[in-house]
């Protein structure tokens, strides 16, 4: 007789209340391969971090896609300040296992918004050549941010800085800003 209890699959757990599951060393080897073949189909350093962004795009995408999808009590953020906690707490905490060190405003640009990250886990484990001295594997979570707000209704420009260690400027679309102010306005 086999028993009909029914055990939650790992597929239909919710992303928060898993536990990390995945090996740093196992992260960082697919991370490494992940570089490795954008470098391979590159002949720059604007080239590689352009591939990095699409590859994080692409895994953005599906990540939110996937949160929403398990997490049944979760609601779609409206207002940007919100949208915005939402990726440095909870989005972050699900990728790495804790929150992003800040988030901040740029004082002379109401479009700009700064999340800072001071030891980023895409770039602990790469070890950038004397040749590609700028290079920044950041933009791989670069690209992860702009789909997660893009697919999210906050259309955006996501780029990764080396600043205060890496830093995401995110420069969002004038609709974001005129709709949060109608927002506010109500």
């Amino acid at each position: 007789m086999s028993s009909s209890r029914s055990k939650t699959s790992f597929i239909d757990k919710p992303l928060s209340k898993g536990k990390g599951e995945i090996s740093l060393a196992l992260y960082a080897l697919l991370f490494s391969e992940i570089v490795q073949y954008c470098q391979n189909r590159s002949h720059s350093i604007h080239e590689l971090q352009t591939k990095l962004s699409e590859i994080g795009q692409d895994v953005g995408t599906r990540l939110l896609d996937l949160y929403f999808v398990r997490e049944r009590n979760s609601k779609r953020e409206i207002k940007l300040l919100n949208m915005l906690l939402f990726v440095k707490s909870t989005l972050w905490k699900v990728l790495f296992g804790k929150e992003a060190d800040k988030l901040e405003h740029a004082n002379d640009d109401e479009r700009t918004y700064y999340i800072i990250e001071k030891d980023a886990l895409v770039n602990k484990f790469i070890s950038v050549p004397k040749d590609k001295g700028s290079l920044n594997c950041a933009t791989f979570n670069a690209g992860i941010i702009e789909a997660v707000l893009t697919k999210s209704g906050f259309p955006a420009k996501v780029t990764a800085h080396w600043h205060k260690g890496t830093t995401y400027m995110v420069k969002f679309d004038d609709s974001v800003i005129a709709r949060d102010k109608s927002l506010d306005d109500r």
